[in-house]
């Protein structure tokens, strides 16, 4: 075998394949994770009486959390798992938002108002 055959075979070892299968799954439980920590943080919120931004704070902070424990789940390698670790960090974050603040004043409403 020459040199130029062992220096590509080197080269196609070292680029990153994925299955889209299982990118897709990895995804869908980022997604449902977050979606999950979102509808709980905002029933807390809701229920300790956070309210305006101190209410979104506590979003923020259970996100960054959310982000850290993923991270760690994947041992600090999300190029692994996913194709950008953005994925792991930003994934689903407007969504759990919307989740977030309806569970908020929704628990807001029934341990405060009424």
């Amino acid at each position: 075998m020459g040199s130029s055959e062992k220096r590509s075979k080197d080269v196609m070892s070292d680029i990153p394949t994925f299955s889209g299968e299982n990118l897709q799954n990895n995804l869908k439980v980022i997604q449902n994770s977050r979606t999950f920590l979102s509808i709980i943080a905002g029933v807390l919120a809701g229920i300790i009486g956070f309210n305006g931004l101190t209410g979104f704070v506590f979003y923020f902070v259970v996100m960054l959390i959310t982000s850290v424990g993923l991270m760690a789940k994947a041992g600090f390698s999300a190029d692994l798992y996913f194709d950008s670790w953005n994925r792991v960090l930003f994934d689903g974050f407007l969504g759990g938002l919307m989740s977030f603040v309806l569970f908020w004043t929704f628990a807001y409403d029934l341990v405060h108002i009424f």
